[in-house]
């Protein structure tokens, strides 16, 4: 369980020398954006279908006490059991437990990244259980013994030929062939005997649904219906922000969460949970539990970062950061990577514990024009920068580069003078190269790639020669 990192820039300088992890992230990362550009184009009722999600999410987490208590309501009536956590420590505590009292041996589990937030590994491992991973990603990173580089693609970082050697060296009966075919058949083969034996089965939940109890998980492999149906119990811990109120504001994020994360209309397999085994039911839990988890959520009730919260963990701004792209998830050091995880771990932790993350961002804005539901995470970014800027935890060598980059910025014709300086002395540096290989004070960019040498003139000295030229 990886909640905090303060050594982003670090971690981040070690990725941009892996070239495997290059090769990676520029397969997947170029193919989703693809996929999802063509699902959007295909979807006319797009911009309306998003606006609503954001109105659903706002309202909800307006009226979250309300919706909250009556999922309960109509959870329990289902048979469910439903406990509370409000922090990590107790929701491992909670795990534990009933682990202890089934007895459990072993334990199916489905990809969730709440489970990594919580540490549900630790909280296994705690009770001695054996833990299964299930999702193909999952257990792929689970034989490396690597955290999840990604919310919905957590082996992102490795590549297929270093799927197919893991494969080899870790399955009691390798692969036939290292295509991908006979790659998935053989972590089907491995896992499929798990499926059947498991105590316990544990998921996630992407929505929960306040007027009927169910929980609602879209998946795209089946591993979730036989991780939650054979095991006589099944366990799922949940966040208390994956509320909607009813079954037609679901349907809207349904549409939303395939498009924005894997580029598809609709995925291979959604299921609603409605408590445990009943009679005449041919299979299913006899005890159903729902772990329901605070981890500081409500502090970010009726704050700056309450929009955060409407996430819907699709990680489309992963797919579409620069950063991101550059170095992977495990650069972050936490367990929410990317541009949603720059604003999540801090509000989980603290901005002096992740002071790195505000600042692993460019600021393009590309991360809000792709959310499902128009999070604005720029503006959040900027807005942690302030007040760690407030809070004295900017680094000194910065806040006296902005303190001068601010006297400038007041003062409109010093500045233009002094943009104009650093523009001819950059051309100059470069001696008509057109790039330039090493220049002080911009190491962190030039150490790994060359900078563009700019063009005659600033901006503001183009833009006025243009109209110039118009008149």
């Amino acid at each position: 369980m990886i909640q905090t990192s303060d050594r982003f820039r670090a971690n981040a300088a070690r990725a941009l020398q892996d070239d495997n992890l290059k090769i990676a992230l520029t397969r997947t990362t170029g193919l989703l954006q693809r996929r999802r550009a063509q699902v959007i184009d295909d979807y006319p009722q797009y911009a309306d279908a998003r606006a609503r999600a954001k109105t659903i999410k706002d309202h909800t987490l307006r009226y979250l006490d309300h919706y909250l208590e009556m999922f309960e309501r109509n959870a329990v009536a289902n048979g469910a059991v439903v406990h509370w956590a409000q922090t990590p420590q107790e929701a491992r505590e909670i795990i534990t437990r009933l682990c202890r009292e089934a007895g459990a041996q072993s334990a199916t589990r489905v990809k969730s990244m709440l489970g990594e937030e919580i540490g549900i590994a630790e909280a296994l491992e705690a009770a001695e259980v054996d833990r299964i991973e299930t999702d193909l990603a999952e257990h792929i990173i689970q034989l490396a013994a690597d955290p999840p580089s990604h919310v919905v693609m957590p082996a992102m970082h490795k590549t297929r030929e270093q799927v197919a050697d893991l494969f080899d060296a870790r399955h009691d009966v390798r692969p036939a062939s290292h295509d991908v075919a006979d790659l998935v058949g053989s972590a089907r083969r491995e896992l499929r005997e798990k499926f059947m034996t498991a105590d316990i089965g544990i998921s996630g939940a992407n929505f929960l649904i306040a007027e009927t109890g169910a929980v609602v998980t879209v998946t795209n492999e089946g591993n979730g219906e036989l991780t939650t149906t054979p095991p006589n119990t099944h366990i799922v811990t949940v966040g208390i922000e994956k509320l909607v109120p009813g079954m037609d504001h679901c349907a809207v994020f349904l549409r939303l969460l395939s498009r924005a994360a894997i580029g598809a209309e609709i995925t291979q397999y959604t299921s609603f949970y409605n408590g445990p085994r009943r009679d005449g039911d041919a299979d299913g839990p006899e005890t159903y539990h729902i772990v329901l988890v605070d981890n500081r959520r409500t502090e970010m009730l009726g704050g700056f970062l309450q929009p955060m919260l409407r996430c819907i963990r699709c990680g489309a701004c992963m797919n579409h950061c620069p950063v991101y792209a550059a170095v992977g998830g495990h650069a972050y050091g936490a367990v929410y990577p990317g541009p949603m995880g720059s604003v999540l771990t801090p509000a989980l932790s603290s901005l002096k514990e992740a002071k790195d993350l505000p600042h692993a961002c460019t600021l393009n804005g590309r991360c809000k024009e792709v959310c499902p539901v128009d999070i604005p995470l720029p503006d959040m970014l900027r807005s942690l920068r302030a007040r760690q800027y407030q809070g004295g935890l900017t680094p000194p060598v910065t806040a006296i580069a902005l303190k001068g980059w601010a006297m400038l910025a007041r003062r409109p014709q010093l500045y233009r003078m002094a943009a104009a300086a650093v523009v001819l002395a950059m051309r100059l540096w470069a001696r008509g190269r057109g790039r330039i290989r090493w220049l002080p004070g911009a190491g962190g960019w030039t150490r790994h790639r060359d900078l563009p040498a700019p063009e005659r003139g600033t901006f503001m000295q183009q833009y006025a020669a243009r109209q110039r030229g118009r008149k």
